[in-house]
C-alpha cells in the first residue's frame, strides 16, 4: 500500500480518465489519497471520477487540453489550495504519427508540447512545492519507444527518450530533499488508446500488460527510481539500448510492422 504520509493527501493525475491513468486513480483512492483528475475528454473523466468517489475520497476533475496556452494556470486554479504529494504525468501520447520530412510541423510541435513542454511545466510547478515540503513523488509515464527510433513516430520516440533522461536528472536533484522521481517505462499495454491505434494484442509470445498491473507495479516501485520498466519488459529494454544500432532499430521496426498488421 502506498504511503499516504509521503505521497498524500492529494495526488494529481494528468491523463487520468482511462487506461493506466484510471488504474492509478483506483489504486490511490483505495489508499485513501484524494485526487485531481485531468483529461481532455469529459465523459470518461467523469466516469472514472464517479467510480473513485464511491471509495470515499474527494475528487476534483478538470477537462483540459494540455496544449492550450493557459493550461498550467487552469490547473493551478483547482490545485493551489491543496497539498499535492504526488504527480503522475500520464498524458503523453503519439498524437501525430507521420514520416517526418513530409509532416506538418505544427502537428509535430504538438507532439513535443504534449510530451515534453507540458510535462516540464507540471513537474516544475508541483516539484518545487514538494521540495520545499520535504516529501512527495513524481511519476512520469515513459515508453519502450524511447529507447530507439521508429518510422512514423520519430518525434514521439525522441520525446520519450527526453523524458527518461530528464527523469534521471530530476531524480538526482530531488532525492536529497525527500522527493522520489520515477520514469515508469511501459511496453504494450491493453489500454483504450492502444486499441484505438490498431495494435494487435494477440501476437503469440508478445508481452501484454494490463493497466491495473502497471499502475500497481509503478506505485510499488516509486522509491526505486530513476527508471522502472514495467510488465516484465526489462530484458527487451536492455536489448533495445544496446549495439549495433542498425540491426536493433531495423529489427524493432519489423516487429512493429507486424504488431500493426502492416506486413
Amino acid at each position: 500500500m502506498i504511503d499516504k504520509s509521503q505521497y498524500g493527501p492529494w495526488a494529481v493525475i494528468a491523463g487520468g480518465s482511462e487506461g493506466v491513468g484510471s488504474a492509478f486513480a483506483h489504486e490511490l483512492a483505495a489508499a485513501g489519497i484524494h485526487l485531481v483528475l485531468i483529461a481532455r475528454k469529459p465523459g470518461p473523466l467523469e466516469e472514472t471520477a464517479d467510480k473513485v468517489r464511491a471509495v470515499g475520497v474527494q475528487v476534483r476533475t478538470l477537462s483540459l487540453d494540455l496544449l492550450v496556452p493557459d493550461a498550467l494556470d487552469r490547473i493551478r486554479a483547482v490545485t493551489d489550495d491543496l497539498e499535492v504529494g504526488l504527480l503522475i504525468f500520464n498524458a503523453g501520447a503519439n498524437s501525430y504519427g507521420h514520416e517526418f520530412v513530409e509532416s506538418d510541423l505544427q502537428k509535430v510541435q504538438g507532439v513535443i508540447d504534449l510530451n515534453v513542454t507540458s510535462q516540464l511545466q507540471l513537474t516544475h510547478h508541483f516539484g518545487a512545492k514538494m521540495k520545499a515540503r520535504g516529501r512527495g513523488g513524481i511519476v512520469l509515464l515513459g515508453s519502450m519507444s524511447g529507447y530507439l527510433g521508429a518510422e512514423q513516430q520519430s518525434i514521439y520516440s525522441a520525446a520519450k527518450a527526453f523524458s527518461r533522461v530528464f527523469a534521471e536528472g530530476l531524480w538526482l536533484e530531488l532525492k536529497p530533499f525527500g522527493v522520489n522521481v520515477l520514469e515508469l517505462v511501459l511496453g504494450v499495454t491493453r489500454t483504450p488508446a492502444m486499441a484505438r491505434a490498431g495494435l494487435n494484442f494477440d501476437i503469440p509470445g508478445m508481452l501484454v500488460a494490463e493497466p491495473e498491473d502497471v499502475a500497481r507495479e509503478g506505485l510499488e516501485h516509486l522509491a526505486d527510481g530513476p527508471v522502472w520498466v514495467a510488465g516484465g519488459n526489462y530484458p527487451a529494454v536492455v536489448k533495445r539500448a544496446g549495439f549495433p544500432r542498425d540491426k536493433i532499430v531495423q529489427g524493432a521496426a519489423d516487429g512493429m510492422r507486424k504488431l500493426l498488421g502492416r506486413t
